[in-house]
Parts: C-alpha cells; sequence; structure tokens
C-alpha cells in the first residue's frame, strides 16, 4: 500500500492522499477529504473504506484522525454539485485541498490535477495507497454520519440505511413525498421527478 508514497518519503517528502465519499448519491454532501501521515506511516488495516465494515471505518478513523499529520475536509454541498455539476466540483475541492496542504506531493483516486505539486492520479486508488485509503475512510464515515443526521430531519426517506444512493427505497420515496432541499436536483431520477411535476402542473 505504500508503493506509490515511499519515493517521496525517500526524498523525506510529505504526500497527501485525497479521495471522496458521496460522488453518485442523490441526495446529501458530496465530502472530499486530505490526509498526510507521516513518513514511513504503516497500518495492516487500512484499506479501501469501501472494503471495510463500518465498525473498522469507525476505528480506523479515530486511529488516522490521532496519527496523522494533516486533516483536511471540504464539504461540497448539493447547490454546488448542481451549479458546477459533481466532477468538477469534486475536481475543484481536490484542488483546494492540495493548495492548502503542507505535503509537497498529491496523490489522488483517479482525479487528475494541474497544480505547482507532484501530483499523481491513480485509478482505484483507495486499495493502492495508504494515504488514499486513509482519506477514502475519512470522508465516508464523516459523510455517513452527517446522513444518518439528515435522516432525523427527513424520516421518510431512509437516508440512515441508504445514504442517498439511488435504491428502490429512495426513488420510491421521492414518488411519494417528493424532493427535499438537499437533492441534488440536477441527478436523474430527481431531475425527471421535477420534469414531470412542472408537465403536470402545465
Amino acid at each position: 500500500m505504500n508503493t506509490y508514497e515511499q519515493p517521496f518519503w525517500d526524498d523525506n517528502q510529505l504526500v497527501i492522499g485525497i479521495d471522496e465519499a458521496g460522488r453518485g448519491p442523490l441526495a446529501g454532501p458530496l465530502i472530499v477529504a486530505g490526509v498526510v501521515l507521516p513518513i514511513g506511516y504503516h497500518h495492516a488495516l487500512i484499506n479501501d473504506s469501501k472494503q471495510l465494515s463500518e465498525k473498522k471505518r469507525k476505528l480506523l478513523f479515530h486511529e488516522i484522525m490521532s496519527n496523522a499529520c494533516e486533516v483536511i475536509i471540504v464539504i461540497v454541498d448539493e447547490t454546488t454539485i448542481d451549479r458546477e455539476n459533481i466532477y468538477q466540483a469534486t475536481r475543484q475541492a481536490m484542488a483546494n485541498i492540495a493548495r492548502c496542504s503542507i505535503a509537497q506531493a498529491v496523490l489522488t483516486d483517479a482525479m487528475p490535477l494541474t497544480l505547482d505539486k507532484s501530483v499523481t492520479s491513480i485509478i482505484k486508488g483507495d486499495s493502492k495507497s495508504i494515504s488514499i485509503a486513509a482519506a477514502s475512510i475519512i470522508a465516508k464515515v464523516i459523510r455517513d454520519t452527517k446522513m444518518k443526521h439528515l435522516d432525523k430531519i427527513y424520516p421518510e426517506y431512509g437516508f440512515a440505511k441508504h445514504k442517498g444512493y439511488g435504491t428502490k427505497a429512495h426513488t420510491d420515496a421521492i414518488q411519494r413525498y417528493g424532493i427535499t432541499p438537499i437533492h441534488r436536483k440536477s441527478f436523474a431520477p430527481v431531475s425527471f421527478y421535477q420534469e414531470s411535476l412542472f408537465a403536470n402542473k402545465g
């Protein structure tokens, strides 16, 4: 997992790994996280957050927060996602994190960036780089926690269970109760629901 970090660590350079949680859901924010681990850091359990149980993610979240040299979090709201599109919103958040970081080198999960720092975009980086994997865990835990909070505000939608993804239960709830302020209006089927609503009113 340290293959991509090691050349920079050998040169005594800090590395920031950047990843996100929430690019695909129909509702809720995008969370982008950057993590700078100490040079030479190793942890056998840190892996792609999607490969870990919720319990393990929470345990590793606290370990990463305790051991990291730096953790930067950017929360991108639904309005920004709808205005800029999800790809550009993600890219901009990652670029902002990279620019602000103390690290000299940047590793991203399949997101090319043009910066004054060394940037390596790695396909499936969260399973190949410990720094990106750590960032994926931080982003995922924060986003899941936020979705559980939003579930209390909008209990009809089941956000605590599906986290805003387009499950049948979620799309059925949209048809039954309509859309909320936290729905991404540029995402299908949310946009389809709006269009049909306007058509029916017309």
